[in-house]
């Protein structure tokens, strides 16, 4: 086996073909940048499908109707890594989180700061409502009726949409992990969840494995999701049983949990995967190993 993409829910199937592709198509002959490439290009492949609702181009927009993009690129050498939060008007935000993983001496880059750097880069301003994600903002907006109090911010929390597109590739145990979201729909503008959030919804270390994460993103980040999966990998789990141990282990610390979506899936660093999540009825993850695609559920 020489090497294994693996990306979360039906989209994954987007991302895992345009993965492999790029492996296939690419002259490159670095090897961890030839994997950090396709996993890259996997991501931005589901954020440029207008039909994806909750990643990218055409994703649920806030609550003010405006489309916020975050996203996060690692790879498991030398645990390098970039983000960005609360993006507006840019995309493929994981190229971005990518730029400045490489160009900048930060992890991290969010709103307005962000979207100067998206400018810096070469990006061209765009938008990224579609007619259908209009639609159905319009619609939220209409079925809004309750008078507009604090205690509102709450009572309406948006449980529409939290489908993040993460995107795990593998090759001769070096690993990267890329994860792009336009979060939860109809959120507080700045909301951010755990998708670009380093040790939350993503992780790797070539020592151990990677791990990334989908669902309700304040679940997820409070349990620190992806980095207690590699821990647990270290500690010498199967990818399976670290991704079933940290799921169980949210369950019992919190039962409400139960209620929301969490998932995870993850490669061991001898390229092993595993996932599980909270819901595991409705959960599921498409791999490619060595061009071969497999849909696998949770439940």
């Amino acid at each position: 086996m020489k090497t294994v993409f693996a990306a979360t829910w039906w989209f994954g199937r987007i991302a895992v073909e345009a993965a492999h592709r790029r492996w296939q198509e690419s002259s490159e002959s670095d090897s961890a940048l030839r994997l950090l490439d396709a996993v890259v290009e996997g991501a931005a492949a589901v954020e440029r499908d207008p039909q994806v609702l909750s990643v990218g181009y055409g994703g649920l927009p806030n609550r003010d109707g405006e489309v916020e993009l975050d996203a996060a690129v690692m790879e498991g050498a030398r645990l390098r890594a970039g983000a960005v939060a609360s993006v507006r008007g840019f995309m493929p935000v994981v190229y971005l989180a990518r730029a400045v993983m490489e160009r900048t001496p930060h992890l991290m880059l969010v709103g307005d700061g962000a979207a100067r750097f998206a400018l810096r880069q070469g990006y061209e301003p765009q938008q990224l409502l579609t007619a259908e994600s209009l639609r159905r903002w319009q619609e939220w907006r209409q079925r809004q009726t309750a008078p507009k109090e604090v205690s509102q911010e709450r009572a309406d929390a948006p449980r529409e949409s939290h489908d993040t597109v993460g995107v795990l590739g593998w090759n001769d145990g070096h690993l990267v992990v890329a994860c792009t979201t336009s979060g939860l729909a109809w959120k507080l503008p700045g909301r951010v969840g755990d998708s670009p959030i380093v040790g939350a919804g993503l992780y790797a270390d070539n020592e151990a494995g990677a791990a990334v994460c989908t669902g309700v993103g304040e679940e997820i980040w409070r349990f620190a999701l992806a980095s207690r999966v590699v821990e647990a990998m270290r500690a010498g789990y199967s990818a399976q049983q670290a991704c079933e141990r940290s799921i169980a282990f949210m369950l019992r610390r919190l039962p409400d949990v139960a209620q929301h979506q969490c998932a995870v899936i993850a490669l061991s660093a001898r390229g092993e995967f595993g996932l599980a999540a909270t819901q595991p009825e409705r959960f599921n993850a498409f791999v490619c190993r060595d061009g071969a695609i497999e849909e696998v559920r949770a439940g």
